[in-house]
């Protein structure tokens, strides 16, 4: 741990003279990278830089509000119920949903309004009858 900044020396000299000891002991010999150059050093500089890293290393994609994420989601289990091979599979597939549907209906987020009702579970199941 570093000492505490003593009174009448200036804040830069005192963290340069912490650096330079530290250089001298030798303690960023060891250092991830030390030596290389650094990654992106040539890319303009981009202040989000170190979100987009962080969505890249976590896979993230696109960052939505959760009415409209909640939206993709009914798009793409009402897509996959009527690719599912069971009448059970379709159920499986759509309760969660209405359930998150139902959370959010009662409590809307900050953000645009979901503008869905509740998937009618019954008729989803006909449509998938009458398609096979």
């Amino acid at each position: 741990m570093t000492e505490r900044k003593p009174a009448g020396v200036s804040f830069e000299s005192w963290v340069d003279r912490q650096i330079r000891e530290a250089q001298e002991r030798g303690e960023f010999a060891e250092l991830p990278g030390f030596g290389k150059p650094l990654p992106d050093a040539a890319q303009p500089y981009d202040e989000m830089w170190w979100i987009r890293q962080k969505m890249a290393r976590e896979g993230i994609t696109a960052m939505l509000p959760p009415a409209l994420a909640l939206r993709k989601e009914i798009e793409d289990a009402l897509a996959a119920a009527a690719q599912a091979p069971s009448e059970r599979a379709v159920r499986a597939l759509l309760e969660p949903v209405n359930e998150k549907i139902a959370a959010m209906l009662r409590q809307p987020p900050p953000g645009p309004l979901l503008g869905r009702e509740l998937i009618d579970v019954d008729e989803v199941v006909r449509e998938w009858r009458e398609a096979r």
